[in-house]
């Protein structure tokens, strides 16, 4: 399949806001306001899915509400992005009504992250539009500490050239959208050197239980050339190692995943519990990626800020004690 890479935003340009998972109406007047007036200063232009405020008792909206907004954002010669409003549990509900010619012929820029995992790998592997695990429209609502985001979603939404990617100077996994003024920053300790290697590779992957649904269809991506990008959520508490563990596992059982050449892991929330040292001891029992280089604590996934990272683009990584890398080369 040809890969295709969407035209890179530039000012002026309209994106539109859908909610394929969640619905907008969850989002706060201050965080949307606040998100408005990042896009403006960005020069981009907002818009949003006519039934992207539908909210039912699962808090989404039904599955045809979801496909014609999807389909009136690609179909729409005027919307250059397409950005999802927020998360949640339900985008694989709608994947047998995209009509995928629509959305290969008519390639935009795609972003989201955690549950539209689902929707984002499904793209690439469907049509081999390059889509983004960044940023949702609701993300861009926090009123501090945006800048590391913001630097990442312009250098891969905005630009052409390869990028180094570096650790953010601090983190944070508060619940912003409640306090936007009471922020608590974290000193960011690095990355975790996993195992030591290179590799380069197409990213594949994202939220690491929902990427897992996709697996046995039609919609999940080749492993094989991959480069492996996967971070978890809060929801399995203490638990967190277990869920984890079990859910790689069912990777690795795969079989095409002796195509996968690295793996970058984002970094984890605080309430998952997980440590370095419960991360080394789930990657070291098992043999199948012992030879492949491993990174944890990256910058994407459900704490912030969070890197843009292309899904289906080509990533160089270097894992060592001396001095890991991280290159986007193709977005």
């Amino acid at each position: 399949m040809t890969k295709i890479i969407a035209p890179k935003l530039k000012e002026g340009d309209e994106i539109r806001v859908v909610a394929p998972s969640r619905s907008l109406a969850l989002i706060s007047a201050e965080t949307r306001q606040n998100a408005n007036e990042r896009f403006a200063k960005l020069g981009l232009k907002l818009s949003f899915g006519e039934h992207a405020e539908e909210r039912d008792r699962f808090v989404s909206s039904s599955i045809a509400s979801r496909v014609a907004d999807l389909h009136a954002a690609f179909a729409d010669k005027n919307i250059k992005a397409v950005f999802t409003a927020i998360g949640g549990f339900n985008a694989n509900q709608i994947l047998r009504s995209l009509d995928w010619d629509l959305i290969k012929n008519n390639p935009k820029i795609f972003c989201g992250f955690s549950d539209i995992t689902i929707l984002s790998n499904a793209i690439f592997a469907k049509t081999g539009l390059v889509t983004y695990y960044g940023p949702h429209y609701s993300t861009l609502g926090q009123e501090l500490y945006l800048e590391y985001t913001l630097d990442y979603f312009e250098k891969c939404l905005k630009q052409t050239e390869p990028f180094s990617v570096l650790k953010s100077e601090s983190w944070s996994d508060d619940a912003w959208y409640k306090d936007q003024k009471n922020r608590n920053q974290i000193p960011n300790e690095g990355w975790w050197l996993i195992n030591e290697g290179q590799a380069e590779g197409a990213v594949v992957g994202g939220n690491l239980c929902t990427f897992n649904l996709l697996q046995g269809t039609e919609y999940f991506p080749s492993l094989n050339d991959s480069l492996l990008i996967i971070e978890d959520d809060e929801m399995a508490g203490s638990a967190t190692d277990i869920t984890f563990d079990r859910d790689l596992q069912s990777l690795i059982h795969l079989p095409d995943f002796g195509g996968v050449k690295g793996i970058l892991i984002g970094r984890f929330q605080k309430a998952s519990e997980m440590t370095k040292e419960k991360l080394l001891a789930i990657i070291k029992s098992k043999k199948e990626l012992a030879n492949l280089p491993i990174l944890a604590n990256v910058d994407f996934g459900h704490t912030d800020p969070k890197i843009t990272l292309p899904i289906g683009g080509r990533l160089k990584m270097v894992a060592s004690q001396e001095n890991s890398k991280i290159e986007v080369l193709e977005h």
